[in-house]
């Protein structure tokens, strides 16, 4: 929902007062008349959540199949051939998100790789000229023009485009409809936004962004293209539906993986591991497909670029580091040392993960305050940034070239481990070969192997120190950020360090400590294990490292567990989406579906024949997606013979919607036909998520006629017994991916609804259960103790 900055103020403001209160209620849960006395338990909860820097309102999506009369009718019309062209095309549009998604990795890498290498090529110019003064000024100007670009891309035209977008990419697979993620205009100023943040220098990478970039050209590929240009074609409604684009995105995810890291196994465990909440093997293959697709467009630039048709791009970021010819060497003791570095990044990750959740709290707070206040924000860190990267070199000393150096040295081209900078011929400045050039060439240089005495330990430490101050405050400005390079760059400074430090206790190279510190930072911050492990041996093409990388992420992993969340469930939380996990709390086993339901207002159903002015009055006075449809006097197949009533299923407000706009009406009271619904609706027409009440005109004369609901109604929704346990029943609607939970009584009696309550996602949330039972929080507390 858009809103302009003020109404996104006032709506933050009622999102933070009703965290702090707990008394906020539910327009999720409005009754159709409010009670004059409010309820002391009332099960509350917030659908107002910041996504990117809007407020939005948040919905789920319906990945449950709606089997009403019209979807069973199209499902037994289908012939061979429309199946087989249903899976062609399914295939056909993985095919395709792989080879778009490769094509544009490969004009960010080349932008990136050419805009920063011409920048860094003048200031090294000035610098051999002693031209210090005009090399930062030039230097720093630069950075604040392409930081500037892109924040005003993100602040003005695409605000969900800021940051890295996979937190967003997990909730929707989660099903949770993140609003405007994966629209054209989001995607233009990601691609866009994303080569002038990483060409400024930032303390940020491409590789949070690529995903996202294949998650909305899935998006946009599934829909037939944006909402105002959407093709119509009859091919492309197979895929309107959210289980298919669910699908879809989640290939575009892979193949965002795959083309930052080159690594398409890893590209797939990554989705499955982190992203994906629902998986089955059919979707195995279509994304492992799609990173089969990218790798080889990557594979066949890469081959061009090697002959120097790509100006300074070179290997560029495609080839982020190659260890594949150093040969392994390692022994029983050197387990201690790899203990340590799995240790270290347990702790510094989980430390990284808290200090930037206060960070992101207090840039919340000031982007609240206006479009100027984030640009400000931005450009403050890009200055800041541009002083340190050219200032702090100055502070290293010279080294001198050793002869037995395989490279030039020193060099003041476009590549090299050993910079001159500052330096008198046959001296070069180790702090500036990691500092003044690209991030990626920043990561081969502190992993190059068989450089034992390359980096000074001084150099290392500000290196180290610098990139953990710019990682905490560059992520969360308003400009596409990734947090893979920032984690990777800070946790190869320390593993060198370690490697240093153990000197000749050990066989290992000092670049391959580089390469483990990083996987254990990532695996402490990020929580991962399988996808990280299989992305670094697809890069390192070595698997003598697979003992020493797997035990490096398992303990830093469980190290990091035992102090907070991983970082993409604390951004979840700061943005306020209802993400639900698949471990329930052990004090929802306490706690039955039915308890829930009586702290809910009473349910509002509606008849299998309404009249025309309730169903406007419950759609203008309620804010609920679904309503159950009953049915009175139903004379059951089997039993007595007496009027009993009936739960024909669940209706969604979207096809009410559709049923007035389409003046579905009738005269009498009666049950239509199979063939007068067909011929007003179509299965496809159901499958659209749009269409307010405020947009249809009834007239007072059909205000009196009367609505056929059951052709519309989904006849098998799901239902519990209110006696199910909420964490059972959390674990259910988690994994079917449902959007709503029909509660019926145990007990049925004579006169009595066919329908206790029912569940939503907000309703099922630890913290707005908490709200309702506080008697709860105090049970979970000595649980914890």
């Amino acid at each position: 929902m858009e809103e302009d900055s003020s109404q996104m103020e006032k709506a933050t403001s009622a999102h933070t007062e009703a965290e702090a209160h707990e008394e906020e209620r539910d327009p999720e849960s409005n009754s159709l008349h409010q009670p004059l006395l409010k309820r002391n338990r009332t099960l509350s909860s917030n659908p107002l959540a910041l996504v990117g820097a809007k407020v939005s309102h948040i919905e789920s999506l319906d990945y449950e199949i709606n089997e009403n009369d019209l979807f069973k009718h199209d499902w037994r019309r289908r012939s061979k051939v429309q199946v087989l062209q249903y899976i062609f095309l399914k295939w056909t549009l993985a095919c395709l998100v792989g080879l778009l998604t490769g094509l544009i990795a490969t004009l960010i890498n080349l932008a990136i790789e050419n805009i920063a290498g011409y920048k860094l090529l003048a200031v090294v110019n000035l610098i051999e000229k002693d031209r210090y003064i005009a090399g930062f000024f030039y230097f720093t100007g630069i950075n604040f023009l392409l930081t500037l670009s892109a924040s005003v891309l993100c602040v003005c035209f695409a605000p969900t485009a800021a940051g890295p977008g996979i937190p967003e990419i997990k909730a929707y697979l989660n099903g949770v409809d993140t609003p405007n993620m994966f629209g054209a205009r989001t995607l233009i100023v990601k691609i866009i936004g994303s080569i002038g943040a990483v060409s400024a220098g930032l303390d940020l990478g491409k590789e949070g962004p690529l995903v996202h970039i294949g998650s909305c050209i899935a998006s946009l590929l599934g829909q037939g293209g944006p909402d105002n240009y959407r093709i119509k074609w009859g091919w492309i409604r197979y895929f309107n539906n959210d289980r298919d684009r669910r699908d879809l995105i989640t290939c575009g995810a892979s193949s965002g993986v795959c083309a930052a890291f080159r690594a398409p196994v890893g590209g797939v465990l990554f989705s499955l591991e982190e992203v994906a909440t629902w998986w089955r093997s059919a979707l195995l293959w279509r994304t492992f497909f799609s990173t089969a697709v990218v790798v080889v467009v990557l594979r066949a630039f890469i081959e061009i670029c090697n002959s120097g048709k790509c100006g300074l791009f070179g290997t560029g970021g495609l080839i982020m580091f190659d260890v594949s010819n150093v040969i392994v060497r390692y022994h029983v003791i050197d387990v201690i040392p790899v203990t340590i570095i799995g240790i270290i990044g347990g702790v510094l990750g989980s430390l990284y993960n808290h200090l930037l959740h206060k960070i992101l709290r207090l840039y919340n707070l000031i982007n609240q305050k206006g479009k100027i206040h984030k640009l400000l924000l931005s450009l403050s860190v890009s200055l800041f940034t541009s002083v340190c990267l050219y200032c702090l070199p100055f502070l290293a000393k010279c080294k001198a070239c050793d002869p037995s150096f395989t490279e030039t040295c020193p060099t003041n081209g476009r590549s090299g481990n050993f910079k001159q900078f500052n330096c008198p011929d046959g001296y070069y400045n180790d702090l500036a070969t990691l500092l003044l050039t690209t991030n990626d060439d920043a990561v081969r240089n502190i992993f190059s192997s068989n450089t034992a005495t390359e980096f000074h330990i001084t150099s290392l430490l500000i290196f180290f120190a610098l990139y953990c101050i710019l990682g905490l405050f560059t992520f969360g400005i308003a400009v596409p950020s990734g947090l893979f390079l920032p984690i990777i760059l800070m946790g190869s400074a320390y593993g060198r360090l370690l490697g240093i430090a153990m000197g000749s206790y050990t066989k290992i190279d000092q670049g391959l400590y580089a390469v483990l510190g990083a996987a254990s930072l990532m695996a402490g911050s990020m929580r991962m294990t399988v996808s990280l492990c299989v992305i670094f041996l697809e890069l390192t093409n070595n698997l003598l490292l697979l003992p020493m990388t797997m035990i490096v992420l398992l303990i830093a992993k469980t190290v990091g567990d035992s102090f907070n969340p991983s970082i993409y469930e604390i951004i979840l939380e700061l943005k306020g989406l209802p993400f639900l996990d698949a471990n329930p709390e052990p004090w929802m086993r306490n706690l039955t579906v039915g308890e829930l339901a009586d702290a809910k207002p009473p349910v509002i159903t509606l008849y299998g024949i309404e009249k025309v002015s309730r169903v406007v009055e419950v759609l203008k006075n309620t804010t609920h997606n679904a309503f159950p449809v009953i049915d009175d006097g139903v004379v059951p197949p089997t039993g007595l013979a007496i009027g009993a009533t009936e739960l024909h299923g669940l209706i969604l407000r979207a096809h009410l919607v559709q049923a007035l706009k389409k003046k579905w009406f009738l005269q009498e009271k009666r049950r239509t036909e199979e063939w007068e619904v067909r011929e007003k609706f179509t299965w496809v027409e159901l499958a659209e998520r749009g269409g307010k009440i405020e947009g249809v005109a009834v007239t007072s004369d059909e205000m009196e006629m009367y609505i056929d609901l059951h052709p519309l109604t989904n006849t098998t929704p799901y239902t519990v017994m209110e006696s199910m346990s909420v964490a059972k029943a959390l674990v259910l609607f988690r994994q079917v991916g449902l959007r709503h939970m029909l509660i019926v009584p145990k007990y049925e009696a004579a006169g009595a609804s066919p329908v206790v309550g029912i569940l939503t996602r907000q309703d099922l949330r630890a913290y707005n259960i908490l709200t309702a039972f506080p008697h709860l929080a105090k049970s979970r507390g000595a649980e914890k103790h």
